[in-house]
């Protein structure tokens, strides 16, 4: 395992969590940042959401507030317990309202802000953003350039970072020109899920394309797309020479994904977590949302996650059914230990 240097961050790592909608809030962040991960993305923000209602951020309050007054914005977008390094990623098509976005970012203190040009749901590329700006290459380099300045003007001039996907269908497969044109607007690194837009999170991901972007850029090009082993991981790097490898669905109820990658990068072997240990985390990360949501709202968020701990797990099935029914941390505790 090696280091990687985006920018003017410096990270001892290369093992990163991907931005994940619906999951990568603060609590599963500061877990997966326990269990090894060296850096962390937030889920995709609004960038028209954060510039019209920052309240719902609360960018301004502290970060360690009393139990459950966080606000589900300030749940996604803030740093979390131990996560010492961490960027936050935006989406958006209007280059000065994320340009606007990226200013309100300061007193959170991101270590790198991302770019989302690979988001492929319809109510994200219907507004032109996601996915839909690798079909507007110099709207993609002109809303980077902005985000560039925006950083060196209110954060610190902070690494801003890209990812995106290889193309929006086979017939535009441009994620080389993409690519290049983000670097030269300032991204400093480049992520790749090498799935086109069309296919969504099906078929098969095309890792020879992120072996061609490393050999093309002058910034380090982050792998992603089926990694869901130690063993995919090491291939990932092996195959691709990608300078950093980011989990998004391989890390979804298995956090022990970046301690076990590790081991098997370090010594050669890795043991999987058992069922107790993986229960233990599952009630952890609950108990954390619970401080900052509330415990009946974090019950609620939580049940998706819950289904992703115990999937494969003997007695999952049965556990799952109990669970969507539980509506406090005892409950949740009863069942689990």
């Amino acid at each position: 395992m090696n280091g990687v240097t985006i920018g003017s961050l410096e990270l001892k790592g290369n093992l990163f969590l991907a931005p994940v909608a619906g999951y990568t809030d603060r609590a599963f962040r500061s877990i997966c940042c326990e269990l090894g991960a060296d850096f962390s993305y937030t889920e995709l923000i609004s960038s028209e959401a954060l510039t019209r209602n920052p309240r719902h951020y609360a960018l301004d309050s502290p970060v360690n507030c009393s139990s459950g007054t966080l606000t589900p914005g300030a749940a996604l977008i803030k740093r979390g317990r131990g996560e010492k390094r961490y960027g936050i990623q935006l989406f958006g098509a209007n280059p000065d309202v994320l340009g606007r976005a990226c200013a309100l970012l300061a007193p959170l203190g991101p270590d790198a802000v991302d770019l989302n040009a690979g988001c492929p749901v319809p109510k994200v590329t219907k507004t032109g953003a996601g996915s839909a700006l690798m079909r507007d290459p110099l709207r993609l380099g002109h809303i980077l350039e902005v985000m560039v300045r925006s950083s060196r003007e209110h954060l610190g001039n902070v690494p801003v970072t890209v990812k995106m996907r290889a193309g929006w269908d086979n017939n535009s497969i441009n994620y080389l020109e993409c690519a290049r044109t983000a670097v030269e607007a300032g991204a400093a690194m480049v992520s790749l899920h090498p799935r086109t837009r069309a296919q969504g999170y099906g078929g098969k991901s095309s890792w020879s394309f992120i072996a061609d972007l490393v050999t093309r850029l002058p910034v380090p090009v982050a792998g992603s797309g089926d990694l869901y082993t130690p063993e995919d991981a090491r291939h990932m790097f092996d195959e691709t020479g990608c300078a950093a490898l980011m989990f998004a669905r391989g890390a979804m109820g298995n956090p022990f994904i970046f301690s076990t990658t590790k081991s098997l990068l370090a010594a050669g072997t890795w043991t999987p977590p058992g069922k107790t240990e993986r229960l233990e985390i599952a009630l952890r990360h609950l108990e954390m949302l619970a401080e900052d949501l509330g415990e009946r709202r974090a019950c609620l968020e939580m049940r998706k996650q819950f289904c992703a701990y115990t999937k494969g797990i003997n007695g999952g099935a049965a556990l799952r059914e109990k669970i969507v029914r539980s509506e406090t941390v005892a409950k949740y505790r009863e069942l689990l230990l």
